[in-house]
């Protein structure tokens, strides 16, 4: 179902939903997606004691906005707190590592998944 235009996106009513295998270490809430006619998907993602590895299959911006994250990479960690950004470019090998954090993330492509099943 594509999105009629621009619209407001309440935080509050937004639901998040565990992520895949790593549930108990993340949740995720998609604000924009391929539903809404757009390439760019972005939402939030809730980390409590987490230690997720992932190889990053799109573009990826990643905002703190509460706690603190570290992204390890193998050319080192990168710290971020609140009002910090960071930037994954496409084919990243990571872990994402937080105690308790809330970010806000942007990818692109949104449909990454239909070109990597």
């Amino acid at each position: 179902m594509t999105s009629s235009g621009a619209r407001r996106i309440g935080f509050g009513d937004l639901k998040f939903t565990p992520r895949f295998a790593y549930g108990e270490q993340a949740e995720v809430v998609e604000v924009t997606g391929t539903g809404d006619g757009t390439v760019l998907g972005t939402g939030f993602a809730r980390f409590r004691e987490a230690e997720i590895p992932w190889t990053v299959q799109y573009d990826e911006v990643i905002l703190v906005l509460e706690g603190s994250v570290t992204i390890r990479t193998p050319d080192g960690d990168i710290d971020a707190g609140p009002r910090d950004s960071i930037w994954l470019p496409k084919g990243t090998d990571l872990t994402y590592i937080a105690d308790n954090a809330l970010v806000f993330y942007a990818i692109h492509p949104a449909n990454w998944s239909e070109d990597n099943p």
